[in-house]
């Protein structure tokens, strides 16, 4: 069986002390951003990860975090992974904790967790209050607005800028005529794409048929697309989420439409199923594992106290693919 790797061998890989390596691994300030760097770097090419018992018995600190997440049932996967991965590579082990949808119990439930002294800090993506700390060992807390306590986004994948580009694009192609099929009024980020979507038709001087839908059902978006008028096409269709794009493109060919041609659509997510649909979808990717990662990257050095990183921007991008092209004469 091989040797399971020390911190005297990420050492001598990075060069340091083993001290400057212990250092690194339980937070202390100031060591330098390149010599931590070259510390995790070496211990990530031996596959060391520190004894996190032996850690908490010299250092009082227990090597572990919480991220907790207020309702239960979410697919938070990619961004989980993402803050997890990032704090492995910093020596720490990550817990999920779901906590109640009750606002009173909720705060509850946290004050549990800061007060349990089993974590050294605790990521929320969605706003919530800080317990008042019951020692001076208390948690580090990072609460974050990235999403609302329904998880409904709200931070950085609410921004609905790449609905315009998608808009602009379709014009250069020759689309002149426009149909939003809007997500439920009480998501912010659908709110924000279909706000995006009647700015920028003003703006382009484009013909819009209205906003229709109001849910995530690709069924009520394949029957807004069979109600339209016979005329309709040539169109262009902005789904705020790849499944009411899926309604959308069946809707078309079930009313003998081509896609693209009579009907270029377009769609929001990147679900994996979105590249093998025919035609293969234009849609927006949204970076959830990076999110993760830079929310872990902040919480890590509040708990440091260094300073933390640069907040992450563009985090979405338009993916083009077969579902988009010029309009087809009719």
């Amino acid at each position: 069986m091989a040797k399971r790797p020390t911190s005297h061998d990420v050492a001598r890989r990075a060069g340091v002390s083993q001290t400057t390596v212990s250092f690194v691994f339980t937070g202390r300030s100031g060591i330098s951003a390149a010599t931590r760097e070259r510390v995790l770097t070496a211990a990530a090419e031996l596959n060391y990860r520190p004894n996190l018992a032996a850690r908490s018995m010299r250092t009082q600190r227990t090597g572990r975090l919480a991220v907790v997440i207020p309702v239960a049932g979410l697919n938070l996967f990619p961004v989980l992974e993402g803050a997890a991965a990032t704090a492995r590579d910093a020596g720490y082990v990550v817990e999920v904790i779901s906590l109640s949808s009750s606002p009173e119990e909720r705060a509850d439930d946290l004050a549990s967790v800061a007060e349990s002294g089993e974590y050294e800090g605790i990521l929320s993506f969605t706003p919530i209050r800080a317990p008042q700390p019951t020692s001076t060992d208390a948690p580090v807390l990072l609460s974050l607005s990235e999403f609302d306590e329904n998880m409904h986004a709200t931070g950085a994948f609410s921004d609905a800028r790449p609905v315009a580009e998608m808009m602009e694009r379709l014009a250069e192609l020759g689309h002149r005529r426009f149909l939003h099929i809007a997500g439920p009024p009480d998501y912010p980020a659908a709110v924000a794409r279909r706000d995006v979507y009647l700015t920028t038709v003003d703006r382009l001087g484009v013909d819009s048929l209205g906003v229709v839908g109001g849910d995530w059902s690709g069924l009520t978006a394949n029957h807004c697309v069979r109600d339209l008028p016979d005329d309709t096409p040539p169109l262009a269709i902005i789904a705020a989420n790849d499944v009411l794009a899926a309604g959308a493109i069946r809707g078309a060919v079930l009313r003998g439409w081509t896609v693209p041609g009579d009907v270029s659509v377009t769609g929001w997510d990147d679900l994996t199923m979105s590249a093998h649909f025919i035609p293969s979808l234009t849609t927006v990717f949204q970076d959830r594992q990076r999110l993760g990662s830079s929310s872990m990257q902040r919480l890590l050095a509040a708990i440091r106290g260094t300073e933390p990183p640069v907040q992450e921007d563009a985090l979405q991008k338009v993916v083009w693919r077969e579902s988009v092209a010029p309009p087809r004469a009719r």
